[in-house]
């Protein structure tokens, strides 16, 4: 008799701590649901490579659109190797909270962001989770941060098309599109071409592709050198048939602004690298609007 009261109690507490898992995910969903519907537009920036920009063109697109006084989030999505909160200078700031809700960092006038870096210990502790842990992350930042109501919500993913980019995509179906980026050279176009297969595959628009690193405009004489080539990027984006969203050169500057948490696109505005970031958003947008 012993036994069978065990096994049923043992039941009943297993029933019980389904329906309340059942009942935890209900809550998340309708929080995601009741966050994205605050948010007009979600772009998701992404490469298959490492080393090509990527974080660098997130930073800058935010600041860019927030400078133009669109309300603008950014979600660092680079779980294991997070850079935003240095390049925009607010490395070490912890985020808080209160309700189950996390308050953004306000970064500047109309941009808030959000990184793993302000979760960790420290810069230098490495984050070591497996898939599951990766996708109850992304979703939280989604569904519990308050990012309230804003014009764009920029989402720049670690390099590839694994755990959480594909966790972005099936949590916010009704992303605006995918900004691929890539370097000029056919090592890395080899990888951005499955960028834009892996977008197709599950009916992500592609808003177009990005060639960073394009050219380098000495700084002595003026004379442009393709250090990596140039125009791979264009050349994929018309083997795809995608739009080519334009090409931006080396600035030593611009590196030297994201070491120093200062956006280069906010006090670097006359530059040749400037400029190509503007095209660049006003075919994102014109884009988006049609």
């Amino acid at each position: 008799m012993d036994n069978v009261n065990t096994k049923a109690a043992q039941q009943r507490a297993q029933e019980e701590m389904r329906k309340k898992r059942e009942q935890s995910n209900k809550e998340m969903a309708e929080k995601l649901k009741q966050n994205m519907a605050n948010i007009k537009h979600k772009i998701l920036v992404l490469s298959n490579k490492g080393g090509v920009g990527k974080s660098s063109v997130s930073v800058n697109l935010s600041c860019a659109l927030a400078e133009k006084g669109y309300r603008v989030g950014l979600l660092d999505a680079d779980l294991h190797g997070p850079s935003v909160a240095k390049m925009l200078g607010f490395e070490g700031e912890k985020l808080t909270g209160s309700n189950g809700q996390i308050k953004p960092i306000q970064v500047r006038e109309n941009l808030s962001a959000v990184s793993m870096a302000s979760l960790i210990e420290s810069p230098d502790t490495p984050l070591v989770w497996r898939g599951p842990l990766k996708g109850i992350a992304i979703k939280q930042f989604l569904a519990e941060v308050s990012w309230g109501d804003l014009d764009f919500l920029i989402i720049d993913s670690p390099p590839g098309t694994g755990d959480e980019p594909l966790s972005v995509c099936q949590l916010i179906p009704e992303l605006d599109g995918g900004v691929i980026v890539t370097t000029p050279q056919e090592i890395a176009l080899s990888d951005s071409r499955k960028c834009i297969n892996f977008l197709r595959d599950i009916n992500i628009p592609i808003l177009g592709i990005i060639e960073n690193m394009s050219g380098f405009r000495c700084p002595n004489c003026g004379e442009k050198i393709d250090l990596f080539m140039t125009g791979g990027g264009k050349k994929a984006a018309s083997d795809f048939k995608v739009p080519f969203l334009g090409a931006i050169p080396i600035d030593v500057q611009m590196v030297k602004s994201a070491d120093e948490g200062q956006p280069f696109i906010c006090s670097n505005k006359e530059s040749e690298t400037s400029q190509a970031f503007e095209k660049i958003i006003q075919s994102i947008i014109s884009q988006i609007k049609l």
